[in-house]
């Protein structure tokens, strides 16, 4: 029922700039937790950005003052907007979804992430 569609990849040379996003669809419109995920080939997927049903916004340290995560709730579209890409960058970029507010674990990361994406790929050469 509920489908998230991610565009916006592709390959760039190091230092360019690529905007990702994520469309859901088959949900009601309005503030709902979405975030970003990465996973590079031989590694485990991490946490990239996280928008909650408010709002607010998180990053991982490795991408935090490069890249932007931003939402349109009347939409329910994701964007995310990166800057000066890096060869680490590389990955396979997955977008999840929770109905309302952001739920975390313990840990403090985004554990409950109802709805998921089949990916975009960014690759960055040097």
């Amino acid at each position: 029922q509920v489908r998230l569609v991610e565009s916006g990849g592709g390959s760039v040379q190091a230092g360019g700039s690529l905007r990702l996003s994520c469309v859901a669809s088959g949900l009601s419109y309005g503030g709902n937790c979405m975030g970003w995920f990465r996973q590079a080939p031989g590694k485990s997927r991490e946490e990239v950005a996280i928008s909650d049903s408010d709002g607010s916004t998180s990053y991982a340290d490795s991408v935090s003052g490069r890249f932007t995560i931003s939402k349109d709730n009347a939409k329910n579209t994701l964007y995310l907007q990166m800057n000066n890409l890096e060869p680490e960058d590389t990955a396979m970029y997955y977008c999840a979804l929770e109905r309302g507010e952001c739920t975390y674990c313990s840990t403090g990361h985004w554990c409950q992430r109802e709805y998921w994406g089949e990916g975009t790929t960014v690759t960055i050469s040097s």
